[in-house]
């Protein structure tokens, strides 16, 4: 069995690294339609990253939390295998 090095804790939208090569990209449709639900449910889903604040999962909810002017997220850190 693996061990997981798994922690959530909040830290600024600032703080963290999107990937550059991440190859999903999401419309502005689609953006707009993700921050309608961080409007009206909150940011229930968080963003993935690694021990240096680079994103692994979370790109489109990171730009659309970041088009409502959301200031801090909490976040599992820490590789996970």
């Amino acid at each position: 069995m693996s061990e997981y090095n798994l922690k959530i804790e909040v830290m600024p939208i600032t703080a963290l690294k999107p990937y550059a090569h991440n190859p999903r990209t999401h419309s502005a449709k689609q953006l707009r339609q993700i921050a309608d639900s961080i409007r009206q449910f909150g940011f229930i889903n968080p963003v993935l990253i690694d021990p240096e604040g680079g994103v692994i999962a979370g790109h489109g909810r990171l730009e659309a939390g970041q088009a409502v002017r959301h200031r801090a997220r909490p976040l599992p850190s820490g590789w996970i295998g």
